[in-house]
């Protein structure tokens, strides 16, 4: 496992790198001058220069890119253009209401996708395997926006049975937090845990014509034995993968959520620092969820190495 994580440290300081370069020119593509915005739409041209010098946006890009990657290994994240406050410790201030959405997101993902999965390689009739394709079809159709919209609709408004806006932190009151988080999880879940239980699936399916479950069928196994002792686990590899893959993507879709359920986590921190072109925000932002990113794939990994004896004999 060492072995594996040490051999891994190249590949993520070069995606480090290359994720710097890109958070640091991405938001300088976009049009407009944060010294402009800030100084006012009456500000003289002086004003913005002035306001211009004091950002430091009137160095030369790779001046700014070097003194921000310096602070960066210091620990410095920046100061926010707009309100002045160190971009970390905006990042923290909003940083548990994402946390705790992308967390309950990820466990329904999870459970739905394996079930789904499991639900789909079992051998059933015609009419079950049809409402079952049906079903996984729909949720994969369905973005995350559209599932929060109909929840909300249906959940919210014609049977008012759990809020759809605003947040209460789970540290805080455990029974109301979790009301406030369970329609913007499941709207973030359901799209990735029908695509999870799609792979799950057909690996199951792919394990059902292994040469040893056609031996365990023949010496009389029962069916339920077969698919949970033989097939599920030679099939959870890539459960995993999958897993670990889409939960980089809730981190994504959590943006849209948090604006169609009103939270005030990172998603609505990055369009705020967006529209008032609060670069070092943005910057932080970008390379943090690349960071965190990185760093579950290299979990999964190490995990798929446990769960699969051929992966672990490879990676030696």
């Amino acid at each position: 496992m060492t072995g594996h994580l040490l051999r891994r440290l190249p590949s993520l300081a070069l995606v480090l790198l290359v994720s710097s370069v890109i958070a640091f020119a991405l938001p300088r593509l976009a049009p407009g001058d944060p010294a402009a915005a800030i100084a006012g739409a009456d500000a003289s041209p002086r004003a913005v220069a002035e306001v211009r010098a004091e950002l430091g946006l009137d160095r030369s890009l790779p001046a700014q890119y070097a003194d921000w990657i310096t602070g960066l290994g210091s620990g410095d994240f920046g100061t926010s253009f707009v309100n002045g406050r160190p971009a970390a410790e905006l990042i923290a201030s909003r940083l548990g209401s994402t946390v705790e959405l992308a967390i309950v997101a990820a466990i329904l993902m999870t459970v739905l996708g394996v079930g789904l999965g499991v639900l789909g390689g079992t051998p059933r009739g015609k009419v079950s395997r049809a409402v079952l394709d049906l079903t996984g079809s729909v949720l994969l159709a369905a973005p995350p926006f559209l599932t929060g919209l109909l929840l909300v609709l249906l959940l919210g408004i014609a049977f008012p049975v759990l809020p759809v806006s605003g947040e209460v932190s789970l540290l805080d009151d455990p029974g109301i937090g979790i009301q406030y988080l369970i329609l913007p999880a499941v709207a973030l879940a359901l799209p990735q845990a029908a695509a999870i239980g799609r792979l799950v699936e057909t690996a199951m399916r792919q394990a059902r014509q292994e040469d040893y479950v056609d031996l365990a069928v023949a010496k009389g196994v029962p069916p339920g034995r077969v698919t949970w002792r033989h097939v599920l686990p030679n099939s959870l590899g890539t459960a995993v993968v999958a897993i670990g893959l889409r939960v980089g993507e809730l981190l994504a879709g959590a943006i849209v959520v948090e604006a169609v359920f009103a939270r005030n986590g990172l998603g609505a921190l990055a369009v705020e620092s967006v529209k008032n072109r609060d670069y070092l925000v943005i910057q932080a932002l970008i390379l943090g969820s690349v960071l965190v990113a990185a760093l579950i794939q290299i979990l999964t990994e190490l995990l798929l190495t446990r769960l699969d004896p051929r992966v672990r004999l490879e990676a030696r």
